[in-house]
Parts: C-alpha cells; structure tokens; sequence
C-alpha cells in the first residue's frame, strides 16, 4: 500500500492519481468480500491486543469530498471490532464556543488515549479546506494552519499516537453518480443535501485546496495515503491493510500476568 502514500516534501496532482486503480486486483465481488473479511478478523485481533497493551494510540483521519464514501469505510472496515476500543468522533461546524478557541481546541480534545483507535470523520483539515474555497478566514489565517498542523500533528507522535490519514479519492462523474443514487433510492434520498449541488460547483476549487493540504502536511509522523476510492471494495481493502500494516508494525505484546495455574475455578 506504501505506493499509495505522499512522499513528505513532494507536490500532489490529483489529476495524476487514478481514482479507479484497483492495483490489478480481480474485484469480483465474491473474491473482495472473503479478501476484507480476512482482513477484519485480522484488524479485530490486533484491535483487541492493542486494547489490553494499552501502550499505543492510533488516530486516523478520513477526508473526502461529498459521497466520497467516510461513512462506508468506517462501517465495512471496522465492522468486526470491539467497540470499546474504538470511538468516531465527526466535526460539523464549529459551535459558538468553539469558535471562541483556537481552531484545533475542539481536535485536541477528541485525540486518543492509550489502548484506543479513534477515527476522525472529517477533521482539523476542514480549516485548510472549506475555510478556504469559502473564504471564511483571510488568506493568511488558513495558510498559517499549514505549519500548525504539522507542529500539532508531531506533538501526538512525540506522546505515543500514530497516525494515518486517508483521503478517499473520487472523481467528478463518480459523484455524479452516487448523489443521483441518493435522489433515486428512497432508502438512501435522506442523505441527500442540496448543499451538495452547491458544493459541487466548487470541485476545481476543493481539488486545488486538497492538493495543497496533501502536499504540505503529509510527514514522516503523519502520512496522507491517497485511496482510489471509486471502487468502493477497493477502497476498503486499501484501508484496513494500511491500518493492519501500521498495527503488526508496533510489535505490541499481551500484559503480563501472574502465574494462576494453581488456582481452580469452583
């Protein structure tokens, strides 16, 4: 998957990474559902040791344009897992009291303590992004954000947390298509938002906003992985053997426990 992840230091072109990809896997849909149920029981296994080693903590950011499929990674790719150990914390825009703080006070707070995965549903990115096609703060505000993100970023490394970013990459036409999918399936028609629409009219906007964020934070201790993410199967098994990779990679061990082979349960 290591193909998949920004280079610290190099220049993102969107247009050069292909939102189809599926790295010559077959993708039928039998073969892609054994391959993620595999993988789900391995996440679930390191899952549940990293819960009783309680040494580590793991944050994972998810970004993607809308219907760019958040939602459907978190629900297929932690399917399996102890949901003890494992917490989704969403950021809609900011309260009032938020706004009153800095910009990541209300990111800090949601971060994880050891043994815990927490997953970020959009993130302290919305402030590089939305705030920047919108033109909610001055242009100097949010390209300063840049550089405190990284230092930001690198304070949790330095205390115990890994990190792993993801933006799940679509393109235009398969947008087109999902929020079309939304306005024809009554099941689905609740998700549809108007705003969507307008959004949409932005495209080029988010996608040079994207390219700069991916370019200038993607670091040693906090790497963006650009997931092709038209194939939704795809974009799920990319997902978890990132994570599962990054897990087997802390070499985490079980608690020591005393000797209670003397001891019988009556």
């Amino acid at each position: 998957m290591d193909q998949y992840r920004v280079k610290p230091g190099s220049r993102v072109d969107l247009s050069q990474w292909d939102p189809d990809d599926t790295n010559g896997f077959d993708g039928a849909k039998k073969d892609s559902d054994k391959h993620l149920a595999m993988l789900s029981i391995k996440l679930e296994a390191l899952q549940e040791l990293l819960y009783a080693e309680r040494k580590h903590k793991i944050l994972l950011v998810l970004q993607a344009m809308d219907t760019g499929g958040k939602d459907g990674t978190i629900r297929h790719v932690f399917q399996m897992v102890d949901p003890l150990g494992v917490r989704v914390a969403s950021f809609k825009v900011p309260t009032a009291e938020e706004l009153d703080h800095d910009f990541l006070w209300r990111v800090h707070r949601q971060t994880p303590a050891r043994g815990e995965i927490v997953i970020f549903n959009r993130s302290h990115y919305e402030d590089v992004l939305i705030v920047r096609v919108h033109d909610l703060v001055p242009t100097e505000v949010w390209q300063r954000r840049f550089e405190q993100i990284n230092a930001f970023e690198r304070l949790l490394a330095d205390e115990g947390t890994t990190i792993l970013k993801f933006y799940l990459h679509i393109n235009k036409d398969e947008q087109k298509k999902r929020l079309q999918q939304r306005l024809d399936d009554p099941q689905k028609r609740w998700k549809f938002n108007p705003e969507d629409l307008k959004e949409r009219t932005r495209w080029s906007e988010y996608m040079q906003a994207y390219e700069d964020a991916l370019s200038k934070t993607s670091t040693a201790w906090a790497p963006w992985y650009i997931v092709p993410a038209n194939k939704k199967w795809y974009r799920n098994i990319v997902v978890a053997t990132t994570i599962i990779k990054t897990l087997e990679e802390l070499n985490m061990q079980w608690p020591e426990t005393k000797d209670f082979s003397k001891i019988a349960v009556r």
